[in-house]
This record gives C-alpha cells, structure tokens and sequence, in this order.
C-alpha cells in the first residue's frame, strides 16, 4: 500500500508565498507522474501541475510563472511552491503520485487528503 501525507497550505496574502508538500510511504518500484489538483467551492477539480518520471513538467495556464512543482527523491517528497498567491487560488489542493509497486506491473494511484489554501488579506 502506498500512502501519501500532505502537508503545507494554510492562510496566505495576496503576492505572498505557500509551500504544500506531498510525503509517499510504501513500497514504490518506480513513480511514473506526481501530479497536484485543486478545487474551489463550487468548481470542478482542475489539475495545477503535472511532473513526469522523464522530468516533463506541466502547469495550468493560470499558475504558469508562479508555481513551481517539484520533488526530493531522497526524502520520497513531492513539493509545490506557491509564489504571488492570489485570491483565485483559494482552494483545497490534492496530490496525487502514481506509478508501478512492483515489475510485474501492478499499478498504484494514490491521493492525499487535501490541504486548505486560502488566500486573503
């Protein structure tokens, strides 16, 4: 069983700075896609950053510039930088960390359990 633990989030001000981290536990063969979502009240689930086991990252269009997606294999943790955080950002954001436990190919797919980001002044 692999178990991810997020952790960060909390009250930040508008152009101010947060930092969510995503720790895995549990035996891992390789991770294939490291991925955080977030949503809003009211709002479908949107997918915020997106790394790759090649290193390919993503970001929606609207974080571009301002987040940064991340990962420390050492410490087995997965880290987004929040820089010049608006109010828009407010939402409960979720990582999620898929990819094989095994060679034989079976596959995880596991989520946190959301951490509160909520931007104001």
């Amino acid at each position: 069983q692999v178990d991810v633990v997020e952790s960060g989030g909390g009250l930040g001000q508008p152009g101010g700075s947060l930092q969510l981290s995503c720790e895995v536990s549990g035996v891992i063969f390789t991770v294939n896609y490291m991925r955080y979502y977030r949503q809003a009240p009211g709002k479908e689930r949107e997918l915020v950053a997106m790394l790759t086991s090649g290193n390919s990252i993503e970001y929606h269009d609207s974080v571009k510039g301002r987040f940064t997606i991340s990962r420390d294999n050492a410490k087995r943790t997965m880290y987004l930088q929040m820089n010049d955080l608006k109010p828009e950002d407010t939402a409960v954001y979720y990582c999620n960390i898929g990819g094989y436990i095994d060679f034989r190919g079976s596959r995880f797919d596991s989520w946190g359990q959301g951490t509160q980001v909520t931007v104001s002044s």
